[in-house]
């Protein structure tokens, strides 16, 4: 009777792709499914993933931000520190999101994965500043370059959805520069030049630069450029002389 078989032969697992669906629940409201190779992880499409309050709040971690509030409003700032136990749980939920947030990014919805990878990323700056263990700090945040890549992505394709190559190679050039300030403060040259997530978002911006449409500044100047290499140098002042009355 509680055999999980028959589910999961109904939605083979496939090695080396992302399987993810929504279901409507018996209680009436859409949930997420992440297809692994062990099972099928069930997910809330918002608060927290596994439908829990802990402390009757949304997320464990905003549960420590009102313990860490109400310690600063009674002049107690200092005193807040959080000890290993609590950095794991902390951890275990921050993992439930990070299933979330790459479900939500296969599904294309772009919107909630920024909602799930700017908390992730709160959670990391939250661990650091009251962790009574820098190496707890250190377990958080060697995955914020990876957060910020996916962050970063989903603001450029909800940007390129509605055609905004500046706008997306904007949000592409921030997450490079967030990025490569963390490597440069936490890392040697040698290893900042590694990193994978850099090497993609660099490749990805050429990608959008190579896609999107010329101006017409850009036109002009293109146009130019074929005259002279035609050796039609009359065409080739005319151009120059109307990219001029465009500045």
């Amino acid at each position: 009777m509680n055999d999980l078989d028959p589910l999961m032969r109904s939605w083979p697992f496939e090695a080396g792709s992302i399987q993810v669906r929504t279901i409507q629940g018996k209680d009436g409201r859409l949930k997420l499914q992440l297809r692994l190779d062990l099972g099928i992880l069930q997910m809330e499409m918002s608060g927290r993933p596994d439908g829990q309050n802990p402390f009757g709040c949304e997320s464990l971690l905003e549960h420590y931000e009102k313990l860490a509030a109400r310690f600063e409003n009674e002049g107690k700032k200092d005193t807040f520190k959080l000890n290993a136990e609590d950095c794991l749980k902390l951890q275990q939920e921050g993992i439930q999101y990070y299933h979330r947030y790459l479900a939500f990014f296969q599904l294309q919805n772009f919107e909630a994965v920024i909602q799930d990878t700017r908390r992730n990323l709160r959670l990391f700056d939250f661990v650091t500043r009251h962790t009574e263990n820098p190496e707890m700090a250190t377990m958080f945040q060697q995955f914020r370059p990876y957060v910020l890549m996916i962050l970063t992505r989903a603001r450029g394709m909800l940007a390129l959805q509605n055609k905004d190559y500046a706008l997306a190679l904007k949000h592409v050039e921030r997450g490079i520069r967030d990025i490569r300030a963390f490597l440069q403060e936490h890392f040697p040259p040698e290893l900042q030049d590694q990193s994978a997530e850099l090497h993609f978002l660099e490749s990805w911006m050429e990608e959008i630069r190579e896609q999107r449409p010329l101006t017409p500044r850009e036109k002009l100047h293109q146009q130019m450029l074929d005259a002279i290499e035609m050796e039609d140098y009359e065409r080739a002042a005319r151009l120059r002389d109307a990219l001029k009355e465009l500045y």
